[in-house]
């Protein structure tokens, strides 16, 4: 499989008084469907943490195109852009219960050695993992 989609619903803490979606949690949409991208493939934040690899976001874009609002459920579909080097790059894109696009987006997070506190190459066993995806 090319991509990974992941439904969540909308919770009211997450909406304004409009009660339609505020802008920052977007970002917590993508990493739902990231983090569930990486399950599929074997991977998971806390093995890469134990392994002494963390993955910083250092980009985020988000292009809105809809509203989503309270209760609604948001399929967020996470495709991986290429294949990872120092960094890693995943597009999304959310519609709704009806298909309607609510939004894409874009993040860009890097390797960093946890000792050192410095960039790293994408470690051999992620990539061993990513060794049959499609791009």
């Amino acid at each position: 499989m090319d991509y990974n989609e992941t439904k969540l619903r909308v919770r009211y803490g997450e909406t304004d008084q409009m009660g339609v979606v505020y802008h920052a949690n977007y970002a917590a949409y993508f990493e739902v469907g990231r983090t569930e991208w990486l399950r599929e493939f074997g991977l998971n934040y806390s093995d890469m943490e134990a392994d002494g690899v963390m993955l910083p976001v250092v980009s985020l874009s988000v292009n809105y195109k809809n509203s989503a609002r309270y209760d609604d459920v948001i399929t967020v579909k996470t495709t991986l852009k290429k294949m990872p080097t120092a960094s890693i790059e995943f597009e999304y894109e959310l519609r709704n219960q009806s298909d309607v696009l609510i939004a894409t987006g874009n993040t860009v997070l890097a390797f960093i050695n946890m000792e050192r506190n410095r960039p790293t190459r994408c470690p051999k066993y992620i990539l061993d993992q990513l060794q049959n995806y499609s791009l």
